[in-house]
């Protein structure tokens, strides 16, 4: 359930403020263009960063999610994004050329997307996602609360896959029928799972209560991180990207219409 991997490798080994703003900049990148061809490339660029970071595994486990993601894109905008000259009619409904590159185009940009993210979060553990958006300039509580998503969102997965079997046990079949009798018979692990969470949420904010959460302004850390030059060198080389990508689109390149 939890997507950081224990490697060392190049990425992890980087600064987190370096791997923050990496990921932010892979993801500006990727809106620069919206041409197939042009978004191929960035795309095998990510993929190139996953194999040298070691986190295809993590990609692997969402494939699934990714090619629902670029054929739903892929579908709607071609079907919907009126522009160029029908290639293909249905009823009321028309692909061109240009709708369906925008469409392919547009599926890359958020595949592209999602897999910077896992590719940080694969290098990334939750201490350090803290201590870079704080050193970053967000207030420590509002970096603690994001990068806390992280680490609830499995813990509650965890919960809800314990209902799931424990109501399993109790003669609950969730196996048979077709997918809106499947939906009607999930429908009893609603309450079971909100109460499980909800417990937890308390007993977490019960417990950082104890502790005096958000007393102390000034708080110091275990873990100590510095900038070196192999950090300095990976900011330049993406930022120095986007700027060729923006400088190219201004031209004209990279775009379907």
């Amino acid at each position: 359930m939890y997507l950081y991997l224990e490697k060392d490798t190049f990425l992890h080994r980087l600064n987190p403020i370096t791997k923050i703003i990496g990921v932010i900049l892979l993801s500006i990148q990727a809106m620069i263009f919206n041409h197939p061809i042009y978004l191929l490339f960035i795309l095998v660029l990510v993929i190139i960063i996953g194999i040298v970071s070691r986190s295809l595994a993590n990609i692997k486990r969402f494939t699934f999610f990714l090619v629902l993601l670029a054929g739903f894109s892929t579908v709607l905008w071609s079907l919907f994004l009126k522009i160029g000259s029908p290639v293909f009619n249905l009823l009321f409904l028309s692909v061109s050329k240009e709708s369906f590159l925008y469409g392919l185009g547009m599926g890359m940009r958020l595949i592209t997307m999602v897999i910077s993210g896992l590719i940080f979060l694969s290098c990334t553990n939750v201490e350090e996602v803290t201590w870079g958006l704080n050193k970053l300039g967000l207030p420590f509580p509002v970096s603690f609360s994001l990068s806390l998503g992280f680490r609830l969102v499995p813990v509650l997965l965890g919960s809800a896959k314990t209902v799931k079997e424990a109501q399993i046990t109790r003669g609950l079949d969730l196996e048979t029928g077709g997918i809106i009798t499947k939906i009607r018979k999930y429908a009893p692990l609603l309450i079971p799972i909100f109460a499980v969470a909800l417990r937890k949420v308390e007993g977490f904010s019960m417990s950082l209560e104890g502790k005096g959460f958000g007393v102390d302004k000034k708080r110091t850390y275990y873990l100590k991180f510095k900038v070196r030059a192999k950090d300095y060198l990976v900011i330049g080389l993406l930022m120095a990207l986007n700027i060729g990508s923006i400088y190219l689109r201004i031209i004209g390149y990279g775009v379907v219409f």
